[in-house]
């Protein structure tokens, strides 16, 4: 139909026949001469109507928003003075000789170079909001990315194999979507959270080496970053260690950013244990860019009468540190006070600070609440540990370990955003000696901080069970941007260091054969070292694409409440299909 796109011509072009086919993006009418800026995937290009045509002219000033053309003519160069720099079709128009309306368009319900539009007015329309060059722009970009990541992996013996969307309810850490069964009645399949136990299955299956871009679903809350279903590239391999994984993944990154965006990535990537990451920024997926830093007191503050800071230092699982902000001493009381609401959301009962004006005069150059309840010693050492210079102020977190660390990690990553602190471009990161298990508090019970077949880096099972809280896992996440964009472990492959972890979890045989009976019995097969990482391939073209949320880097995704404004999903069912599945609704009470 068409024997060029709008995008793509040029002034090698000029005097060609030419026959384009796309929407119209804008109309003009310049006192007897029309102008239309005809769109489609590649582009704009000007279209030029004159009642030297009257037939083809005639037809044209009927024409409006989103009308779908087809228009054949001869490019030309513009007018001297009417050619538009801004557009890379901008040297050239075409003076239209044949028009055809293939399709006319009701008003839509926004315009498509409108930049405020609600999401759910977006969503709701979402084949429309999809011909905005922008979201055309994302998902081509996504599709690039898939396309690379496949050719990587294929180049280095990763095949692509299909794991079952239907599949038995396993504990992952989120609530499963179910579905009943037909032809079994009151039994349900879960949908997968991920495909982590076929991949270990193919592994001892022998296929060495896997990987498969898959759908995946969780029901959970969901913010920014999260859908209900969701996709990520999965990766597999048998043989290998940790090291091998993380060389050969890095490499792969490293490929994406030189092929989607031409950027180079220096390799290998730095890497940092859990308990320093904590420490030093106070969160497990940091932000490297922000150059600002938590620093420990628990020493100096154990003996201060100011029990604010005393109790959490002596506490085994408090932490008192401190965050200096450089030129913060500028901060007015009001945005002080906005940076303590702030902190509050994570748990933190307040925000004590000290404003540096003249460190060289000690407490007499500086300015706080606090200052009266420190001795001068802990005065020195506090300005000494952070390096304070006049101009500067310290915040500080004193409470248990969880809550500083979150509060100040929080805070340092909104300091830098406020006062223009992220340096630019992209920075890698490898978080590694994750803890194996994690104390659930409120079930008096250990979890798995990343799921019950990680590894632990002890070789003995019995090592295992007599220190689960000193346990580390074999376990690596890659952050980038302080944006956690995969995460993956080695695996046990021995049965007995399986049992062991499933001891710690309170797992019992029978629960264990009940959830996981398919994989144990494979376990006992020879089932050969083994290991992974799973990338979410949504985050990943978010951050490539400089998008604020996944939603926009998803052709047809979910709002914030799991509902879709474009098919009005979930709905109800009919009564005659609940029946069929031995299916029966509880009304709740009105």
């Amino acid at each position: 139909m068409r024997s060029d796109y709008c995008g793509r011509v040029g002034e090698a072009d000029i005097d060609r026949e030419i026959t384009f086919c796309g929407w119209v993006h804008r109309r003009r009418d310049h006192g007897g001469v029309i102008f239309v800026d005809l769109r489609d995937h590649t582009g704009l290009v000007q279209i030029v109507f004159d009642p030297s045509r009257p037939e083809v002219f005639a037809l044209a000033e009927r024409l409006r928003s989103e009308y779908v053309l087809r228009v054949r003519g001869r490019l030309r160069r513009r007018p001297e003075g009417t050619a538009n720099p801004e557009l890379p079709t901008g040297q050239v128009e075409l003076l239209a000789e044949a028009l055809d309306v293939l399709n006319t368009a009701e008003t839509p319900p926004f315009q498509l170079d409108e930049e405020e539009v609600g999401e759910e007015i977006r969503l709701k329309h979402r084949y429309i909001d999809l011909r905005r060059p922008v979201m055309q722009q994302r998902l081509r970009l996504r599709a690039r990315a898939a396309a690379c990541l496949r050719r990587f992996l294929e180049a280095r013996g990763f095949i692509e194999i299909e794991t079952p969307m239907l599949t038995r309810a396993t504990p992952e850490g989120a609530r499963d979507y179910v579905v009943p069964s037909r032809t079994h009645p009151g039994k349900f399949f879960a949908l997968p959270q991920s495909p982590q136990l076929f991949k270990q299955l193919l592994m001892m299956g022998g296929f060495d080496r896997y990987y498969q871009i898959v759908r995946c679903f969780r029901d959970e809350d969901l913010r920014a970053d999260r859908q209900p279903e969701f996709t990520q590239l999965d990766i597999e391999a048998a043989f290998i260690d940790e090291e091998g994984i993380m060389a050969i993944m890095e490499a792969m990154i490293a490929e994406l950013f030189r092929e989607t965006l031409g950027v180079d990535i220096a390799l290998p990537v730095p890497r940092l244990g859990h308990a320093e990451a904590l420490r030093r920024f106070g969160s497990d997926k940091p932000d490297l860019r922000i150059p600002l830093e938590l620093v420990d007191l628990a020493d100096v503050m154990r003996d201060v009468e100011f029990k604010v800071f005393s109790a959490p230092a002596r506490d085994p699982r408090g932490r008192v540190a401190a965050l200096r902000l450089p030129g913060g001493a500028a901060l007015s009381r009001k945005e002080i006070d906005d940076y303590t609401a702030y902190v509050a959301r994570f748990g933190a009962k307040g925000l004590a600070y000290i404003k540096c004006t003249e460190v060289a005069r000690g407490r007499d150059g500086l300015q706080s609440p606090i200052l009266k309840f420190l001795p001068d010693a802990a005065v020195t050492a506090i300005l000494e540990r952070t390096g304070a210079a006049d101009g500067d102020i310290v915040f500080f977190g004193a409470d248990r370990a969880e809550v500083v660390n979150d509060a100040l990690g929080a805070l340092r990553l909104k300091l830098g955003h406020d006062r223009g602190l992220v340096e630019p471009g992209w920075r890698l990161l490898w978080v590694t000696d994750f803890p194996m298990f994690e104390w659930d508090e409120k079930e008096k019970r250990y979890q798995a901080l990343h799921h019950p077949f990680t590894a632990p880096a002890v070789a003995d099972p019995e090592a295992l069970r007599a220190d689960p809280a000193g346990a580390r896992s074999r376990a690596y996440d890659m952050v980038l941007n302080g944006v956690e964009i995969g995460g993956g472990s080695v695996r046990i492959h021995d049965p007995a260091m399986q049992q062991a972890v499933f001891d710690v979890l309170g797992i019992d045989a029978a629960a264990a054969e009940a959830k996981f009976g398919f994989l144990l019995r494979a376990l006992r097969y020879g089932a050969p070292p083994h290991g992974g990482i799973a990338f979410g391939l949504d985050r990943l073209v978010m951050l490539l694409s400089g998008a604020q949320s996944i939603r926009d880097v998803i052709a047809f995704p979910k709002t914030q409440s799991a509902a879709c404004p474009l098919t009005e999903a979930p709905a109800e069912i009919e009564p005659a299909q609940l029946r069929e599945l031995g299916l029966a609704l509880r009304r709740s009470p009105a």
